[in-house]
């Protein structure tokens, strides 16, 4: 780890504890960019540094609290001292858990790669695309501020199983909102 990283890390142990249970206010830091410290998170979740896979889970987890998607539409680690720019191959976060629940409104609840949960509803809405080469679904859902995940394909199934027609169109319904799947006809 960078001197750099390792300074991110420590500040943020600090405030919010070892496993960053809070969400720290990032929406109000506005620190100088400082540039390129060669992160990335692959297309499959995992988080890299120059070519070196990050092999500590709490790491992982500390950082995703501290992402922030600019309108620039890039995405840095943020800190009220630092920012540096995170590559995104395709998505922020993946999610690989879903559950169903009914408490007389059915609700499904997501589960990212890092262990944030969320109920899908108006703020954590999802949306397909097609893969353009593959003409493959790529469902995604919104976790919070611009920062997004990519539903993973077993999850998806999920989805579709618990899914239903309205009308021409097929999707789920979470919270009272419907989010399309697809469409009578559809590839997808």
């Amino acid at each position: 780890m960078t001197d750099n990283l390792q300074s991110i890390f420590n500040e943020l142990k600090t405030q919010y504890g070892e496993y960053g249970d809070n969400l720290p206010p990032v929406e109000k830091w506005h620190p100088t960019n400082c540039g390129d410290i060669g992160l990335l998170i692959k297309k499959d979740g995992t988080w890299w540094q120059n070519g070196q896979k990050f092999s500590r889970e709490k790491l992982v987890k500390l950082f995703s609290k501290i992402l922030r998607k600019e309108e620039d539409g890039k995405t840095y680690l943020v800190t009220p001292h630092e920012k540096v720019i995170i590559e995104i191959e395709d998505a922020h976060f993946t999610i690989i858990r879903a559950d169903l629940i009914d408490d007389g409104i059915q609700k499904i609840i997501f589960t990212t790669n890092v262990g944030e949960n969320f109920i899908v509803d108006e703020n954590h809405k999802i949306w397909v695309e097609t893969n353009q080469e593959t003409n493959e679904p790529r469902p995604y859902v919104m976790v919070r501020n611009n920062l997004f995940a990519l539903i993973n394909r077993s999850i998806y199934y999920q989805l579709v199983d618990w899914g239903l027609f309205v009308g021409d169109e097929f999707g789920v319904f979470s919270n009272d909102v419907f989010f399309k799947l697809g469409n009578i006809g559809d590839d997808e």
